[in-house]
């Protein structure tokens, strides 16, 4: 059969149901199948964001997110997209076109060296030149990119490629040499660690997004119940404990809260769980030289990179978890767990003739579903949104947290949605954000996806002046001046919305949104002044 008729052919073998993409001269073959076949395909109104929707698409249904584009400005279109998936570690196949195999190199139309240009973040990259390899390359790149650390594996596909003719076969499994990823924490670790959490007195979990990746959160429960040690968590773990949880701590870094980021400090074992540790997770607490760290990561190579480690443990976060609470005992913390609660500070919300973004979210978050989920753009809303919505067992948190992509928000949201149609799915955003994506709106209207849309504007790169205010006391280029009417935009697009400028009209237009199925949009009108804390 055609090579391209064969890739959708794998794409189905490998239970793919959705792809994003946005079609051109160079990937015109595999469009053409496509066509034929039964898998949904989502056209975006950008490429960027068809990297996005699968994103957002692979982290709710925990499957691989597809998404397409023609060579070069498509292919560039979706490096943001492909970036914000690798430091991220969302499983993500990519396919790109090319130009015919004989003219690469030649600087011909559309021609661009996407392979090269994202070899520092994808997990790996094929550049095809043999069609009868593509059988094998499928194969490998959905194993390579859902297993061990997920990360983003992005096929380009020469013209001439997709149209050679092939023999149909597809490999029942996968073997690469030098590729096997560790599962199973070693034994005597593991004997160390449950050691070490036996030996201390304030002993703290750190849970991060390789938590939520694994999808180890109800084993991580019951780790957390079986030992009664409390937890903290990156922005990325969020979601990992139910906020409801007395073992709860909430969320440390350079915008988490000063009690979180103090009991990281005053512990004296700190087990790391699916976390880096980078910079902003690790801001504003003051890890000392007597704590112990065990740190659990199914990447060696993180173990160790950011802070020093005394029991690496490589592995499935879920596996590891499981091993640890098959022989973990009792520990009586309600000491501890006194003393950490008693740093816990109430921080009241304020109110005045401007809406309070806090108070938006956590009311927004108790008419939510137990089922919700909640994605965020980058910026100020990402921390309001981090803050205050209240995590439960079955809630979902979306972020970009590694790269921190602007943008982000809204096709995540769409690619959130599709995979979830019957939950419900509000995206958090602010008008800078907003305008990096808004004409996904049209992708919304055209495939009806119920996505609420919770939109804080405050004419600023709110995030931006609050750190100038901070360091240099003076702003620059950070007054968004001309912004359209919001409400208009949507209205044109043919998606209801209403605008808010107070709090007292708050639970109106939140019950009104939530009332239909159909994508609305609430747009908030927030104090420029208004902080993330």
């Amino acid at each position: 059969m055609k090579a391209a008729e064969a890739i959708i052919r794998f794409l189905q073998e490998e239970k793919v149901d959705t792809v994003f993409g946005y079609p051109g001269g160079y990937i015109l073959h595999v469009y053409e199948a496509l066509r034929k076949s039964d898998i949904r395909h989502i056209l975006v109104r950008q490429e960027q964001a068809a990297a996005h929707s699968a994103n957002g698409y692979a982290r709710v249904s925990g499957k691989v997110g597809v998404c397409i584009g023609t060579s070069g400005p498509g292919a560039t279109n979706l490096i943001t997209g492909i970036a914000t998936a690798y430091m991220d570690s969302v499983p993500m196949v990519i396919l790109t076109g090319q130009v015919k195999t004989d003219l690469i190199g030649r600087d011909v139309f559309q021609e661009v060296d996407i392979t090269g240009a994202t070899e520092s973040f994808t997990k790996h990259s094929y550049l095809v030149k043999d069609a009868n390899a593509l059988p094998r390359i499928f194969k490998e790149a959905f194993h390579i990119a859902s297993s061990g650390r997920p990360g983003p594996v992005l096929i380009d596909l020469p013209h001439d490629i997709q149209e050679s003719e092939i023999d149909w076969h597809y490999p029942p499994e996968v073997d690469i040499k030098g590729y096997k990823p560790t599962l199973k924490g070693h034994a005597g670790q593991i004997k160390r660690a449950l050691k070490s959490i036996a030996d201390s007195k304030k002993p703290l979990i750190l849970a991060g997004g390789g938590v939520n990746l694994a999808h180890a959160e109800e084993a991580l429960r019951a780790f957390v119940e079986k030992t009664h040690i409390p937890l903290v968590h990156t922005l990325m773990g969020k979601g990992a404990l139910s906020t409801d949880s007395p073992y709860y701590m909430g969320m440390i870094g350079t915008h988490g809260y000063a009690h979180a980021n103090r009991a990281v400090g005053m512990a004296d074992l700190l087990i790391v769980i699916g976390a880096r540790i980078a910079d902003r997770a690790f801001g504003g607490t003051q890890v000392t030289d007597k704590v112990k760290i065990v740190h659990i990561d199914v990447d060696p190579a993180e173990i160790g990179k950011n802070v020093g480690t005394h029991i690496p443990l490589v592995g499935d976060a879920g596996t590891i978890l499981d091993q640890l609470n098959e022989k973990a005992k009792e520990k009586d913390t309600a000491e501890w767990l006194s003393e950490l609660q008693g740093l816990v500070k109430e921080i009241p919300l304020k109110d005045g003739r401007w809406v309070n973004p806090k108070r938006a979210v956590g009311m927004l978050s108790d008419k939510l579903s137990d089922t919700a989920i909640l994605v965020t753009d980058v910026g100020q809303n990402q921390f309001w949104g981090a803050r205050s919505f209240r995590d439960k067992p079955n809630r979902k948190f979306i972020t970009s947290g590694g790269l921190g992509t602007m943008g982000f928000g809204l096709p995540a949201a769409v690619g959130a949605k599709l995979a979830a149609p019957d939950r419900q799915v509000v995206a958090v955003i602010g008008d800078g954000g907003f305008q990096m994506s808004l004409f996904e709106l049209g992708t919304i209207a055209a495939n009806n996806v119920g996505v609420k849309i919770l939109l804080f504007n405050n004419s600023r790169l709110g995030m931006v002046r609050e750190l100038q205010d901070r360091n240099y006391g003076k702003t620059s280029q950070v007054v968004l001046e001309k912004n359209p009417d919001f409400i208009k935009l949507c209205e044109a697009y043919g998606i209801e919305g209403v605008r808010v400028e107070g709090n007292d009209a708050l639970e109106t237009a939140i019950d009104k949104a939530l009332s239909t199925d159909a994508p609305f949009i609430i747009e908030c009108i927030v104090d420029p002044q208004e902080s993330t804390l």
